[in-house]
């Protein structure tokens, strides 16, 4: 094998001449290596926007020099040509070079290992070990990113969408994101966080896809709501779980302080501070007081209970079509009510009394019933 053939194939790079390979010293005690390369006669002279062949109109700045992949610990740089071209529909521009990207100062291949490399870790970790700096990484990864986007339309085959927004940097900056449920990737971002920036996508998206939309996720925000429901009236507005909870354990909370309102206004002693949180925690997660609270209040009163149990069930995911998201309803109807509502409970009547209980701290051996004694020390 000759060793142009063999450079080539270490390196990954096609349709090109190697002309020379020579070491270089770089610092006293590190080397680079140099592969001095040119574009075959049939890749040479071409656009690097339409790829046309053009004329050639000067030399340019004369030889570049693009960074490649490490062979081993030695750094390698591909050194060319880089004539500039006369293209009758984009001017004059820098000819393109079949083992770089335009306006890249490092090879396809160099750039392609950064990107991914950038989507598994930090930047400044992928800086290091590539030995290049986090804002070159930052170019590449923008130069690849904008190659593969418009290579592929990320907009075809949506059935199930999440719109949201997300904060960035100091300040009140927000990206709206679209979400794809059923691959689980960002098809769509924009700055912004208006009705403006969601008519933009939809936009984007056109009105014969947006007719295949069937489910779509977002927050409260009436204000996302009310463009689903002019440019997608036949989707389902799905609220995320997380919503659901805020708003249903703010429900509960509100009947809870209105039935303690009216058992004070009724003279009933109302002290147990335990009975909160025995309304707002899962009942996973409620300790052996609460658990006895919320039980007595079952006893009691159940209808204070019963906010409780539809709260529970607003975290529960069924295994059908939205299962993405919570609740579910057509984008032509009004929605559910909001945090304010009272369909949680109906005619409340006031808790009984319940226990006072101690506001003592509580030790291992007193929650297991147990005693702690002290015993004494001797002294040597």
């Amino acid at each position: 094998m000759r060793v142009s053939s063999l450079v080539k194939a270490l390196l990954g790079i096609e349709h090109v001449v190697v002309e020379g390979v020579r070491f270089e010293s770089a610092t006293l005690d590190r080397q680079v290596l140099v592969v001095r390369v040119r574009p075959t006669r049939r890749a040479s002279a071409r656009c690097p926007d339409c790829g046309r062949r053009c004329p050639v109109r000067d030399a340019g700045d004369g030889d570049r020099r693009w960074r490649s992949l490490d062979l081993g610990s030695t750094m390698v740089y591909l050194e060319g040509p880089a004539p500039r071209v006369d293209c009758r529909r984009h001017g004059v521009l820098v000819a393109a070079v079949p083992w770089a990207r335009h306006q890249a100062r490092a090879t396809a291949a160099f750039e392609d290992q950064a990107t991914w490399l950038a989507a598994h870790t930090a930047k400044s970790t992928v800086a290091a070990l590539m030995r290049t700096s986090w804002r070159a990484v930052t170019t590449m990864v923008a130069r690849v990113v904008a190659e593969a986007r418009d290579g592929a339309d990320r907009l075809q085959h949506l059935r199930r969408i999440g719109i949201d927004d997300k904060s960035y940097k100091k300040g009140h900056k927000y990206l709206m994101v679209v979400v794809d449920h059923d691959t689980g990737r960002v098809v769509w971002a924009k700055e912004g966080r208006d009705q403006a920036t969601v008519r933009a996508f939809f936009d984007a998206l056109g009105p014969a896809r947006a007719a295949r939309l069937t489910h779509v996720s977002c927050d409260g925000a009436t204000w996302i709501h009310d463009v689903i429901t002019e440019r997608a009236p036949q989707a389902l507005i799905c609220m995320d779980p997380f919503h659901v909870q805020q708003w249903a354990g703010q429900a509960v909370d509100e009947v809870r302080r209105r039935i303690t309102r009216e058992a004070k206004a009724a003279g009933q002693s109302v002290t147990d501070s335990s009975s909160r949180w025995a309304l707002l925690k899962t009942p996973q997660a409620l300790t052996g007081a609460q658990q006895a609270s919320l039980a007595h209040i079952k006893k009691t009163n159940g209808r204070c209970s019963a906010p409780t149990s539809s709260r529970s069930s607003c975290g529960r995911r069924s295994p059908s079509a939205a299962s993405t998201a919570g609740p579910c309803w057509p984008a032509s109807s009004p929605g559910p009510p909001g945090p304010g509502s009272r369909r949680w409970s109906s005619s409340p009547r006031p808790c009984g009394p319940t226990r006072k209980r101690s506001r003592t701290r509580s030790t291992p051996e007193r929650r297991t019933g147990g005693s702690r004694r002290r015993t004494p020390t001797s002294r040597p």
